[in-house]
């Protein structure tokens, strides 16, 4: 009778407790449902940025000073930023955001056997792309900047970074809109925001489900020569459930001189824009970061080298777009995605 009568008691203690979790469910789940979905878009990184969230408080202006902080650390386009005051050889000491992406680049860059490579930045402004223009370069000149450029010839210790040559130069740009991305995201995160989508020129991340309550579909690119970016046809949709996504292509950075097209993207090992048949490499990863180094390392690599790398690196899933020996648009994609892929239909 006593261990019935301690159990009845322990029931009337536990039922007002079970009460209130229920309410509480009930009310979180009424809440999420009635909860708008604010959408800001604007311009960061010389390029447009669109944001989507579940939230009852318009965060624009916060976002936006994340952006800020990605820009004044990064950004070798605002000339007081911390990467600017590196590639001038100051004496700066570099925050958090530059050694994170900084550290990431250098793992990146070893795992890729150097096909990723930050410290490509003379090369690209040699052959018109970057913060710097000259064109049509001649092989000496290209061979004289080869002789500072390598992600070893760099090193970060403690909070500055040391060079072997004071010419050497960085260029974040291949990781950094990934990284913003992957910042505000977790910014959102940070205020309690379960369901979101942020996108700066191209590359995403997402958390929980879109305002139609399923999870985010993002759309590939068709790899059409465009310089203006204003086409829109997509290749393929792809579900992407709390993943970053990132792509590169030379379909869009790109110019003609004396007839000859010349793509943005350099190998760091030649000091040439590359020329093979990957036209786009979209990878998706556990972040947007990841994903944007490595969507840059395999436009270097081209695409059989990158399906041999990718076979030892099963934590990446891709969607290769390229060029046939006869000249046909074809598409790989890991099986990962096979159940991802949703069609533009």
């Amino acid at each position: 009778m006593g261990t019935n009568s301690q159990k009845n008691n322990n029931w009337k203690w536990k039922l007002p407790f079970l009460l209130i979790l229920i309410l509480g469910t009930i009310f979180i789940i009424r809440k999420q449902s009635t909860t708008p979905y604010i959408k800001n878009s604007g311009m960061v990184f010389g390029t447009f940025y669109n944001i989507t969230y579940q939230s009852d408080k318009d965060l624009q202006a916060d976002i936006e000073a994340v952006l800020a902080k990605v820009d004044q650390s990064l950004s070798p386009f605002n000339k007081e930023s911390i990467i600017t005051a590196v590639n001038n050889n100051e004496d700066v000491e570099v925050d958090d955001m530059f050694k994170e992406v900084f550290q990431t680049a250098m793992r990146v860059s070893e795992e890729t056997e150097g096909d990723f490579d930050i410290t490509v930045s003379p090369l690209v402004n040699l052959w018109g792309f970057g913060f710097k223009h000259e064109l049509r370069p001649d092989s000496a000149k290209v061979d004289s900047l080869l002789e500072f450029v390598g992600y070893k010839k760099v090193k970060l210790v403690g909070k500055k970074v040391k060079k072997e040559d004071p010419r050497t130069m960085l260029d974040c740009s291949s990781i950094a809109k990934g990284y913003g991305v992957d910042a505000v995201g977790q910014f959102l995160a940070s205020r309690g925001i379960r369901n979101f989508m942020v996108e700066i020129g191209g590359e995403v991340v997402t958390q929980g489900v879109s305002s139609r309550k399923a999870p985010w579909r993002i759309g590939i690119s068709k790899p059409i020569e465009d310089s203006t970016a204003v086409n829109t046809e997509l290749e393929d949709i792809v579900v992407l459930e709390n993943e970053g996504m990132a792509t590169s292509g030379n379909y869009r950075n790109f110019y003609y001189k004396d007839g000859k097209r010349y793509a943005h993207t350099i190998n760091p090992h030649s000091g040439y824009p590359v020329e093979h048949s990957l036209l786009s490499a979209t990878v998706i990863s556990s972040s947007c970061t990841i994903a944007d180094a490595y969507a840059t390392s395999f436009m270097v690599m081209g695409y059989e080298k990158a399906l041999k790398f990718l076979e030892s690196h099963k934590d990446l899933s891709v969607f290769f777009i390229y060029s046939d020996d006869q000249g046909n648009t074809q598409v790989y994609y890991s099986p990962s995605l096979k159940n991802k892929l949703v069609g533009t239909k």
